[in-house]
C-alpha cells in the first residue's frame, strides 16, 4: 500500500510545491507516498491543447500502471474530509493508489476514463500547483483522521 501523486509540470522552486512537500512529510509517517512529475506537453502554434493533453495522458497512465487511479478534475465528486478519509482507507486496503493532477489544460479524457474515481476539490478552478497543495493537505488530514490524531475542523 502506497500512494503516488502524478503531477504534470515541474516546479522545483515553487513555494506552493514546497508547502505541499511539508504535508507529504507528515503523510509519510503513515503511508509511503511519492510525487512523480510528468513533463508538460510542449505548446506551439501547431500543437493544440488536445494534442498536448494526449502526450501528458500517456505519461500519466504509464506512471499509474498497476495502481488504482484517482483523477483530479473540476467535474469530479467533492467529498468532506471524513468521507475522503474513508475513501482513502478503502483504496489503500486494495493496494497501490495513484492520484493524477493535470497541467494547465487539465486532464485528457483518456485519463478520466481510466480513473476508478474522479475527485473534485470544489467548484473553483485551481491552478495545478495549488491543486497539488490542496490534495497533499487533504491526504495529511485523512491520515490524521484515520489514525485518531487531532486536526483542525
Amino acid at each position: 500500500m502506497a500512494i503516488r501523486v502524478i503531477a504534470v509540470g515541474t516546479a522545483s522552486r515553487d513555494p506552493l510545491v514546497a508547502a505541499a512537500d511539508a504535508y507529504l512529510e507528515r503523510v509519510r509517517r503513515h503511508v509511503p507516498i511519492a510525487v512523480i512529475e510528468v513533463a508538460a506537453g510542449r505548446r506551439s502554434a501547431k500543437a493544440d491543447a488536445r494534442k498536448v493533453r494526449a502526450v501528458e495522458a500517456a505519461a500519466i497512465l504509464r506512471r499509474a500502471a498497476g495502481a488504482q487511479l484517482v483523477a483530479l478534475d473540476a467535474t469530479g465528486r467533492s467529498l468532506a474530509s471524513e468521507a475522503f478519509a474513508k475513501k482513502l482507507e478503502g483504496w489503500l486496503n486494495r493496494g497501490e493508489l495513484a492520484f493524477a493532477i493535470g497541467g494547465a489544460t487539465g486532464l485528457h479524457p483518456e485519463v478520466l476514463a481510466a480513473a476508478s474515481f474522479v475527485l473534485g476539490l470544489g467548484p473553483l478552478t485551481l491552478s495545478h500547483r495549488l491543486a497539488r497543495l490542496v490534495l497533499c493537505e487533504q491526504l495529511y488530514r485523512a491520515c490524521a483522521i484515520l489514525h485518531g490524531e487531532p486536526y483542525h475542523k
